[in-house]
């Protein structure tokens, strides 16, 4: 009898689902479904190549997305999951139909937050090909005076690529330091200078009262909490992502922090999930955790799709060491583990002054993260001990 996979989502995890899947069982029917008229694009290029004028939208293609043709896949596009069976392993599709699957992987990503009572105009968030030539559009109109809310990874590349285009930036941060959900704070002021030697005015500790717009409804300022303004005519808000759960409610599935998964990506029989929308119980770490970065939605695609291949007897955790890289400017910035803000730091190479540097993060005799700034070599030969091992003295030898 043949067998049936059901992918909800064509994101990078979920076309790297549909290819493993495809590759494990070459007669199986696989249905892919995602709420995009087209294959979402590849997402780190957004904030920086195509918003800055420098790709077209079609050099921004998925991994996948050229082997797609080749994969016999069911591909509905412009269809959305609105419900789940858990039992059946049955969804309800907007268009009114019901898919039934043998194996279902759901990799729906996460939803940009939004600032609640933003005017219409000028407002933008970025998280796919759309929201990217929006902005964009609006920038080519002419110079203007840009607001970023949010230092995070999208808001600094943004900032970092407005600049780039000439354009005036302020970026605003609530918390101390940019980046304050995945760089301790010695890093994050690193980044921050980094955005203010190239002309940004960067405002730390900042929160935002509201968006004041003129009589078109268009934005025009920015209200801090702290009684200050920041004028402009484009604002973009990167305040983090949502994991994409809401048509799981009332499925009887855990979506405490996403789809909550077991170490190997189950999330009830038959059902895993993969990329920004599942949490897993990471066995390297000791830790759940629910990552958002690109190597990770294919690696946890890969993962989510062999779980269901192999059944329970075959079934091995997924145990990956999270990595990450951001482009700014001239700084490359890369980071593998997962350390917090607990943590020792320890400067292994260079000087975090000079721009060009390794620190290893230590957790009593654990290496718990490695990141470094224009050292890339270095960086993946320390994610390769960590694969290894989080023992610290392996990683630390690398840098002696």
């Amino acid at each position: 009898m043949m067998t049936t996979y059901l992918v909800v989502g064509a994101s990078l995890a979920g076309l790297s689902a549909a290819r493993t899947l495809r590759r494990g069982d070459p007669t199986a029917t696989i249905v892919v479904v995602d709420p995009s008229a087209e294959l979402p694009s590849d997402r780190p290029p957004l904030s920086k190549q195509v918003l800055a004028g420098e790709w077209e939208p079609d050099r921004a293609q998925q991994p996948s997305a050229p082997e797609v043709p080749d994969l016999d896949l069911d591909l509905r596009l412009g269809v959305h999951a609105v419900a789940l069976d858990v039992a059946t392993r049955t969804v309800t599709l907007s268009d009114g139909t019901e898919q039934a699957a043998d194996g279902i992987v759901i990799a729906t990503g996460a939803t940009p937050r939004r600032l609640p009572g933003a005017p219409p105009g000028g407002v933008h968030v970025l998280r796919d090909m759309a929201d990217s030539l929006a902005l964009r559009r609006e920038l080519d109109a002419g110079p203007a005076r840009v607001a970023v809310i949010g230092a995070g990874f999208i808001g600094a590349e943004v900032a970092a690529t407005c600049r780039g285009r000439g354009h005036e930036v302020t970026m605003i941060e609530a918390a101390p330091v940019p980046l304050p959900r995945a760089l301790p704070a010695p890093i994050g002021s690193f980044v921050a200078d980094l955005h203010r030697r190239h002309g940004v005015d960067v405002r730390l500790g900042a929160g935002v009262d509201r968006l004041d717009a003129d009589d078109s409804g268009r934005v025009r300022v920015v209200r801090l909490a702290d009684g200050s303004s920041v004028d402009a005519e484009v604002v973009v808000v990167g305040i983090g992502v949502t994991p994409s759960t809401g048509w799981l409610d009332g499925s009887g599935l855990d979506l405490s922090d996403g789809i909550v998964c077991d170490s190997t990506g189950l999330a009830a029989p038959g059902i895993t999930a993969a990329g920004d929308v599942a949490s897993w119980f990471n066995e390297h770490f000791g830790e759940r955790m629910r990552v958002e970065h690109w190597e990770h939605a294919i690696e946890h695609g890969e993962a989510a799709a062999t779980r269901l291949l192999g059944g329970d007897p075959a079934a091995v955790a997924f145990a990956s060491v999270p990595w990450f890289w951001s482009d700014q400017y001239d700084a490359k910035i890369q980071m593998a583990g997962r350390p917090d803000g607990d943590d020792e730091l320890h400067v292994v190479d260079g000087t975090i002054e000079d721009g060009r540097f390794v620190v290893a993060f230590r957790r009593g005799e654990r290496c718990t993260g490695v990141l470094g700034v224009n050292r890339p070599r270095l960086v993946m030969q320390a994610r390769m001990r960590l694969r290894e091992s989080l023992a610290w003295e392996p990683v630390a030898e690398l840098f002696r």
